[in-house]
């Protein structure tokens, strides 16, 4: 059921909501707000809370600045770690222009397009992210140091897994303010955990990837940690990863599902051409999943992240592996995003990809069931297996030859993205690394 006006009035009347913060990303996924007393809620309720859009990277000119704050009534939440008494509440907002129209450059207004396009073929997208992250250790003055909280691993519990009492506060944190948790647990690398929300709607999901970046980031702050979702931050260590399970409905069901299947697997066509479609555009696509220079680190360097593209249902070293449940469960698990990503642009990517595969009635290559990780290039080839782009420079590179990804994002999107990933490869071209100093200094 949606919130109306007069919910949130009672609401925060019942709840002694003193500010509220007006909530949305920028166009790499930082989470970024105004803040308002209780006294202008009419003024937010009605939208009219404005602010300078030219401050906010990726967004308009200086010379047509102002801007607007929309919030979403269904994200309303309190923060239960503010105050008892004048408690803090948030909107995710929608960015409106001036003259009343919706900005185009807002991420979130990205996928809502896309949304709008699955409806319009009669589908809801509907996806689950696990997303993990490291707690590190702080000095003295609180920064952090690269040292992990803890040197538990897979499903490990306390004392080893120091980072215990932190997580459960975590997920008691989101369960307060709403959210629905489906698990939580230690993962593979010393200090590093996983979170996973409850499979939902692609927008609810992406607004939800925001709000636990900003719990865990509190949270961990709060018990003396440092929490952070860079991809790789560890030599010798497993990279964090933000696997995607995907499917599409129509009419309540979930239509990725087919008891008939040529293939056993379980899959319907649908389920097969989306695949494909993603399959196809992957390439261009890793500029979205994997936007940071860090992130081909995680790839690069085995530890179960994906390197080539291609599916299997009986192995994890391929890009997409099919899960096991079927019926309402049957879904396909995309896993080389990482949680450095934004997830509107990134769902929005997925989406479009997938839907092009539908429209062009594309057809998936064939299940791979052999560990990629250990067939040699030869076989790779026979088997029509490509590699992803090893570094950013190459993402760049493909990004700017797919069209349906260009049109995904919109032109204004599109350009203000490449021209800033650009800029932040020639930076980290230019810069000379601790690596390089240690490999080269003394030899010549």
């Amino acid at each position: 059921m949606s919130n109306t006006k007069d919910d949130i009035r009672m609401l925060i009347g019942e709840n002694d909501v003193k500010f509220i913060r007006l909530q949305f990303t920028d166009m790499f996924g930082a989470l970024k707000n105004i803040a308002v007393t209780v006294s202008q809620l009419e003024k937010v309720l009605d939208g009219r809370c404005m602010f300078d859009g030219s401050a906010i990277d990726g967004f308009v000119r200086i010379e047509e600045s102002d801007m607007y704050l929309k919030p979403d009534l269904d994200t309303f939440a309190i923060f239960p770690w503010r105050p008892q008494h004048g408690k803090v509440a948030r909107f995710i907002c929608d960015l409106i222009n001036a003259d009343g129209t919706p900005y185009i450059g807002s991420p979130r207004y990205v996928l809502k397009n896309a949304l709008e396009k699955a409806k319009s073929m009669g589908y809801v997208f509907n996806v689950g992210p696990e997303c993990e992250f490291f707690l590190f250790q702080t000095d003295d003055s609180g920064e952090p140091v690269i040292k992990p909280h803890d040197k538990g691993s897979y499903f490990d519990l306390g004392p080893v897994d120091r980072g215990e009492n932190t997580r459960r506060e975590i997920c008691l944190t989101l369960e307060d303010m709403g959210y629905e948790i489906e698990s939580s647990h230690h993962e593979q690398a010393f200090g590093q955990h996983e979170v996973d929300f409850k499979y939902t709607d692609a927008l609810t999901a992406a607004d939800n990837i925001v709000t636990l970046k900003l719990v865990v980031k509190t949270i961990a702050q709060r018990n003396g940690v440092f929490a952070s979702f860079m991809p790789k931050p560890l030599n010798g260590q497993s990279g964090s990863g933000m696997h995607i399970n995907i499917s599409l409905s129509k009419d309540g069901k979930n239509i990725f599902f087919d008891e008939n299947d040529k293939h056993k697997i379980g899959m319907s066509q649908t389920a097969y051409q989306f695949l494909a479609g993603v399959l196809y555009h992957m390439k261009g696509l890793s500029l979205i999943t994997n936007p940071i220079v860090n992130s081909y680190k995680r790839l690069n360097t085995g530890f179960e992240a994906p390197s080539y593209i291609a599916w299997s249902v009986a192995n994890r070293s391929p890009l997409i592996r099919i899960p096991s449940g079927r019926g309402e469960s049957t879904r396909i698990e995309l896993r080389n995003p990482d949680v450095s990503v934004n997830p509107y642009l990134a769902f929005a990517a997925i989406l479009s990809a997938g839907l092009d595969g539908i429209e062009k009635n594309m057809t998936a290559p064939d299940c791979v069931n052999g560990n990629i990780y250990e067939m040699t290039d030869e076989q790779r080839a026979e088997l029509g297996i490509s590699r992803l782009p090893e570094t950013l420079g190459e993402a760049i590179s493909e990004f700017e030859k797919d069209d349906v990804i260009k049109q995904a994002l919109g032109k204004d999107v599109y350009n203000k993205y490449l021209m800033a990933k650009k800029e932040e490869w020639k930076e980290y071209c230019n810069t000379v690394n601790r690596w390089e100093i240690d490999k080269y200094l003394n030899i010549y």
